[in-house]
């Protein structure tokens, strides 16, 4: 069986270098829609989705996850021109699970119109420091949410690459 998701979810890939021009804001909003179309546990809508396409404020991202990554002399976001941030009611029991799927969303729909995306950590780690909290406040971030994960997006500037062969034992049917 196949159809257009099952081979985009099959192809996606981390991409891991992007050119600089900035990604169009049809195409922006297109991947942000669809990450406001992922399941939420209750149907609660609780994740927040903040796409930052502002210089300077993608340089304050860049240096504040390479301090929680522990090594300020990389750029954990690849050179992105666009990176998205998904924050979540850290209440809420399905946080990163609601936010994740908005993130997973997020990465198959900037694929499937021919974008490059990356999964990248800390985000809690970036936003839990006071700087982090000060900035997660500029970005209209209110207290009692925490960061699930951050997205680079941007055109590939690399061909993608190859997929891993799937372990043999990845699922059973019982």
């Amino acid at each position: 069986m196949d159809n257009e998701v099952l081979k985009a979810i099959r192809e996606r890939r981390s991409i891991r270098r992007y050119m600089p021009q900035q990604i169009k804001d049809d195409e922006l909003r297109t991947i942000l829609e669809a990450g406001t179309w992922a399941p939420t546990g209750h149907g609660t809508q609780d994740p927040i989705i903040i796409a930052v396409q502002d210089p300077e404020i993608c340089a304050i991202l860049r240096r504040l996850n390479a301090e929680a990554l522990g090594n300020a002399n990389v750029d954990p976001y690849y050179g992105a021109p666009t990176i998205i941030l998904v924050f979540s009611k850290a209440e809420n029991p399905n946080c990163v699970k609601d936010g994740s799927l908005v993130i997973s969303n997020i990465m198959l729909a900037a694929h499937s119109i021919g974008l490059g995306s990356c999964w990248i950590n800390r985000c809690k780690e970036m936003f839990a420091t006071a700087e982090g909290r000060t900035m997660a406040l500029r970005l209209g971030i209110s207290e009692g949410y925490e960061g699930v994960g951050c997205v680079s997006v941007g055109y590939i500037a690399h061909a993608a690459p190859a997929p891993v062969p799937r372990k043999s034992d990845y699922y059973k049917i019982i």
